[in-house]
């Protein structure tokens, strides 16, 4: 029975990484952006 929540803790550990770094590639996105403006 403790096979399932540690499979669902460990998904949602990988989501949570894969949201983060999508996150950093749009700041840095936009810094870069930002840059290109000026």
């Amino acid at each position: 029975m403790t096979r399932i929540p540690l499979a669902l803790i460990a998904l949602t550990l990988l989501s949570a990484c894969e949201t983060v770094k999508g996150v950093g590639r749009d700041v840095t996105n936009t810094a870069d952006a930002v840059q290109n403006a000026f």
